[in-house]
């Protein structure tokens, strides 16, 4: 069974034993909490670097306390910590049913307050006008894929991780739709914007000059394999980063807009919700405070007594 500790000896609740088991609490996370890659590799990091502080020691919630407020005092942040909270209350419930540990530490631990910062949002004009000027522009495979990237980012609000994830045969041309597989291994259908659409017609005209023959995403690099989302990335920040106008933006930034433009021309928020991929409608009500912010501030330019 995936996650099912295949050993009697981790019974004892030390840290050695817990550090043993955690090639089993890979495969749970990965087969039954369904988490990605990123999101695995970050819960163990997290869980690892406590069962290190830990040495000999059994995990308490008292020193789990300890840990975390000696993290604090290196000046790491409210969110970490509580991403750090989140991968260590996982791990012991998983523990706990295993028979690793005989009670869950984490059950009286408490969650700092995260103060989230709007997202950063590009002005839709000069996002347009960038985005034009770059379709007009590209003139090699390498710039011919970047553009069909930066369009899905935008046009379609997806994740930098779905963009490279997908397949060529996700893209429906007829239908003007792509099939994206989000967190927790979910699968949704999103429609593409016409640009995005020519955009990515005109890169799969050209995609054989770097794709491997054998290779089925849709985004390739260099070498012909599936691009890698750190090289997204850097496109993403040179890109708007040599645009006058246009805040220099992550790969999320794009989303970000995406969603707050979509809302500003009238879109009903659970309809954005459902594009974006979100479990709950809390994580797409953000983007109504970032509305609402530059309401306010054309308000505030343009009222004669504002």
């Amino acid at each position: 069974m995936p996650g099912q500790v295949t050993s009697k000896q981790h019974v004892d609740g030390s840290a050695a034993a817990l550090r043993s088991a955690m090639t089993d609490f890979d495969r749970y996370m990965a087969a039954e909490r369904g988490f990605s890659a990123h999101t695995a590799t970050a819960y163990r990091r997290d869980v690892e670097d406590l069962l290190a502080f830990l040495g000999d020691e059994p995990m308490t919630t008292a020193l789990i306390r300890a840990w975390l407020a000696q993290a604090r005092e290196r000046g790491v942040g409210s969110a970490t910590v509580a991403r750090r909270i989140a991968s260590l209350r996982c791990f012991a419930h998983w523990a706990v049913r295993q028979g690793l540990l005989d009670a869950d530490p984490t059950l009286r631990l408490r969650s700092p307050r995260v103060v989230s910062d709007l997202p950063r949002v590009a002005d839709s004009d000069r996002l347009n006008e960038a985005l034009d000027t770059l379709n007009r522009v590209a003139d090699d495979p390498i710039a011919v894929r970047d553009v069909a990237a930066l369009e899905l980012l935008y046009g379609s609000g997806l994740r930098v991780s779905e963009v490279c994830s997908i397949d060529v045969g996700d893209i429906d041309h007829e239908r003007r739709t792509v099939r994206v597989l989000g967190k927790g291994a979910k699968q949704r259908v999103v429609p593409l914007t016409v640009p995005a659409s020519r955009a990515i017609q005109r890169w799969t005209s050209v995609r054989a000059t770097l794709a491997n023959p054998d290779e089925c995403a849709l985004l390739v690099g260099s070498r012909g394999r599936r691009l890698d989302v750190r090289v997204l990335r850097r496109v993403v920040h040179e890109t708007t980063a040599a645009f006058p106008g246009l805040p220099e933006l992550a790969p999320h930034g794009l989303r970000h807009s995406m969603a707050s433009h979509v809302l500003e021309g009238g879109a009903d928020l659970r309809y954005v919700q459902q594009l974006l991929g979100h479990a709950s409608l809390a994580s797409t009500q953000i983007y109504t405070h970032v509305s609402a912010e530059r309401l306010r501030s054309a308000y505030q330019n343009a009222h004669p007594r504002a």
